[in-house]
């Protein structure tokens, strides 16, 4: 379970989180929408410790991550798979090495022969087999998604955060990375915490929503719940976006 306390976070003179209060649980598939520019992307690099909070309290199963030493913060980022939204691929690198890069910096007992084998694994779980041997330049943009998608599962971690997995795709293309995305939540019993602006993707991935407004969490609920809530703010976000009532 991830619990976030009266998190606030600011650059500068610019205030992005304003008291976010969100409990994330254990085999949920969340996601996290709002518009452009209102800390969705960065509420995730502080629950991974990417960024740390002007104030607030961020838990991992309990335990702070502020009080966690550096050997226990490295040992819980072990634990998430983060898929960048650019993919965040090595253009110098192959798809293995790319993929198997995680194993390598968490310096892990495995052998070549078993990095390999778990990247062959996790290459066809994504869909891609096969590939191991290109270059990131090789690869269509829903490829570069898998890829990175199957790097972020290679340590088999117990969260999987989601950066806006959508961006940049073909609608036929988005489908698919959204079905991927809901059939690894549903196989793995994995936590899955989705930031999009991407309400299709919501309708496909998401058991529940959490919709971020002026820096704190304006909605928490179902789908249901959402698309019944005559909040004015709430409903003009979704006549801005391509979600299908």
């Amino acid at each position: 379970m991830i619990e976030i306390i009266d998190l606030y976070k600011g650059f500068g003179a610019n205030e992005v989180l304003n008291g976010v209060n969100l409990v994330i649980t254990e085999g949920q598939a969340l996601a996290i929408i709002g518009r452009s520019g209102c800390g969705k992307s960065v509420l995730l690099k502080l629950i991974v410790g990417l960024l740390e909070p002007d104030s607030g309290t961020i838990k991992i199963e309990g335990k702070s991550i502020a009080d966690m030493s550096q050997e226990e913060l490295y040992k819980v980022r072990q634990r998430f798979g983060f898929l960048f939204q650019g993919a965040a691929l090595f253009d110098s690198m192959t798809v293995e090495e790319n993929v198997a890069l995680p194993l390598i910096e968490n310096k892990t007992n495995l052998s070549k022969s078993e990095i390999i084998k778990n990247v062959e694994e996790k290459l066809e779980l994504v869909g891609l087999p096969g590939t191991q041997n290109l270059k990131p330049a090789e690869l269509s943009g829903g490829m570069k998604k898998r890829v990175g998608l199957a790097r972020a599962l290679i340590s088999n971690p117990d969260y999987i955060l989601y950066d806006e997995p959508t961006t940049g795709l073909d609608p036929i293309m988005s489908d698919s990375i959204d079905e991927l995305i809901k059939e690894l939540n549903e196989k793995l019993n994995v936590t899955t915490i989705v930031v999009t602006h991407d309400m299709f993707s919501v309708q496909t991935i998401a058991e529940k929503i959490a919709m971020m407004h002026e820096g704190k969490i304006y909605f928490n609920g179902t789908q249901d719940e959402l698309l019944k809530s005559k909040d004015e703010v709430i409903i003009n976000f979704i006549k801005r976006t391509s979600y299908d009532v």
